[in-house]
């Protein structure tokens, strides 16, 4: 395997680990708010209950650390948007970005 291929599968395997990290941080920001803001405003979910939300909720979250955690994931999913443009990879490498 050449250098160029080595090189373009381990900024792949670097997007892989940003996406993991970004799933991550969407969770804790997700379980902050339900912790914190959601209790204040007497906000009560059973078992099995589900909710949507669009993505900006975390950025007019009370919580400061809610909205710092927002702001770094945010230039992560930026980064990786370059990283994807720049390295011209196909779909099917992708495919876990979507």
């Amino acid at each position: 395997m050449g250098a160029k291929k080595k090189y373009k599968k381990q900024v792949l395997k670097s997007l892989k680990k940003l996406a993991d990290s970004e799933y991550g941080l969407v969770e804790t920001m997700t379980n902050l708010m339900l912790l914190k803001e959601m209790k204040k405003h007497d906000i009560e979910f059973k078992e099995g209950d589900t909710f949507t939300f669009d993505d900006n909720i975390f950025d007019y979250s009370e919580d400061k650390n809610i909205r710092q955690l927002a702001s770094l994931r945010k230039k992560m999913l930026k980064t990786m948007n370059k990283l994807v443009e720049k390295n011209n990879f196909k779909d099917k490498q992708i495919e876990f970005l979507a």
